[in-house]
């Protein structure tokens, strides 16, 4: 049977994006919520990103079987430099990735599109749970899942991180983000003719990045909740972990019959598809804050320009003037310096635009989203720091996130989905009660009141 008989008819993510914009975006999203037989577009792009990494060079050993020591030595040698940036931190070096919360934020929603669609290139492997060479993989997508306890769905920790931020909202991203996110989607629907591919997905996606390590630790200290990346941290451990199976799916799958080197070359292919798209420490790079706020002002313009009363002017033009024209807003903020209603380099809170959008009172508030006013704040603020700033080495905040997902019990309405798939499930025979559960533990509704149900189920089927 094909892996797209299981599919479900996906919903849309309760993180919205913003109106389709490029061909990653497009197939992303086309991928979670119009699955088709045979899924032509998605193999398509699979087999152009497959032929791209052809070329690349691979850092994975020749031989399969060294890919154990190859796994440790990588741990290690991630462990040793997180132990070099600790130390690089108690002797007063600043923060490596996020000097400000601005940039910390950024990152939190630049990723968003691979996060939320967390494990889905393994979602393909549901059905042969009871072959005994795929079931270790099952397993690690079920722990993505969290089993279908909310509180350790690696989606729902995300979506409520991006919430807890005030970044749920529309997210307007280039493209190319959603390229690991598309790449990820695709084998997962696509597991059946590519699994050496998958495996070797899995392999790369599964190991320790210091990336992760550091993005934890600086997040608690922006006091930003690190749970997400703090449970990666722990999950994917070279020594009962998702990595360690990862490296053991290499080796239970490689044949005893047939091509064994052929297979792993495409274990080898699957591997580098990681390298594709714009990854965590690109992303990281890539933050220019005078860029972003100058985007996110043009953005605004767009729909502010005709808002504003003329009782203000600055520099002799009212803002509808300033506003009026394509390109106008560097010049603007520049004004706003000028005659002083902006002061840069010092506390936001003695910038008179600034109380105007933050504070009790505040004209124009709810103009800017929580991540919009973090980029103004971080770009007044510039050079300036309070007296007393945080100490990296802070006790890490409760994982918010979890605890509210944790307390959060549905009753009414909100659990209507859960009881109607119980009936449902009932008057089911066993072969169309398992397609239904797989269905539902697709990348677009694992999350949901009856994914968790349906996760919950599965995974105490199978054991």
């Amino acid at each position: 049977m094909s892996i797209a008989s299981f599919i479900d008819s996906p919903g849309a993510q309760r993180i919205s994006f913003a109106p389709l914009s490029g061909p990653f975006q497009s197939l992303y999203q086309q991928l979670l919520a119009e699955p088709e037989p045979g899924h032509p577009q998605a193999r398509e792009f699979l087999l152009e990103c497959l032929q791209e990494v052809a070329e690349l060079p691979c850092e994975l050993p020749q031989s399969p079987y060294e890919l154990v020591a190859w796994s440790q030595h990588q741990h290690q040698r991630v462990t040793a430099d997180y132990a070099d940036y600790l130390a690089g931190r108690r002797a007063g070096e600043g923060r490596r990735y996020f000097p400000r919360k601005a940039d910390a934020l950024h990152f939190v929603r630049a990723v968003a599109p691979t996060k939320l669609v967390d494990g889905a290139w393994l979602y393909g492997v549901l059905p042969h749970w009871r072959d005994y060479r795929v079931y270790p993989l099952v397993r690690t997508y079920l722990e993505e899942l969290g089993d279908g306890v909310a509180a350790q769905n690696h989606v729902l920790l995300y979506q409520r991180l991006l919430a807890s931020q005030g970044c749920e909202d529309a997210l307007e991203l280039d493209d190319e983000l959603y390229r690991q996110g598309a790449i990820q989607l695709a084998l997962g629907l696509l597991a059946d003719e590519f699994l050496p591919e998958v495996i070797g997905y899995n392999l790369g996606y599964e190991q320790l990045p210091l990336h992760l390590l550091i993005s934890a630790f600086e997040l608690n200290e922006l006091d930003i909740d690190p749970y997400y990346f703090q449970l990666h941290v722990t999950i994917d451990n070279g020594s009962s972990g998702h990595a360690a199976k990862a490296v053991q799916s290499v080796l239970t799958n490689l044949p005893r019959v047939g091509d064994a080197q052929a297979f792993y070359q495409r274990v080898l292919r699957g591997y580098m598809l990681n390298e594709l798209g714009v990854g965590s420490t690109a992303v990281i790079d890539s933050f220019d804050l005078q860029q972003q706020l100058l985007q996110m002002f043009e953005q605004k313009r767009a729909v502010a320009s005709q808002v504003h009363s003329d009782y203000c002017r600055i520099e002799g033009r009212t803002v509808n003037q300033w506003l009026g024209s394509s390109g106008s807003v560097a010049n603007f903020l520049q004004a706003l310096q000028n005659s002083g209603w902006i002061r840069r380099d010092t506390d936001p809170a003695c910038s008179r635009f600034w109380r105007l959008i933050q504070g009790p009172g505040a004209a124009m508030f709810g103009v800017f989203s929580p991540y919009e006013r973090q980029l103004l704040h971080d770009w007044i603020a510039g050079s300036w720091q309070p007296e007393a700033p945080a100490k990296p080495f802070r006790p890490r905040r409760k994982p918010q996130a979890a605890l509210a997902l944790a307390g959060s019990a549905q009753h009414g309405e909100l659990d209507r989905e859960r009881r109607e798939l119980i009936q449902e499930l009932q008057g089911m025979d066993a072969y169309r009660r398992e397609s239904r559960l797989i269905g539902l533990q697709a990348p677009a509704q694992h999350w949901s009141s009856a994914g968790l149900a349906a996760t919950r189920t599965f995974a105490a089927l199978i054991q």
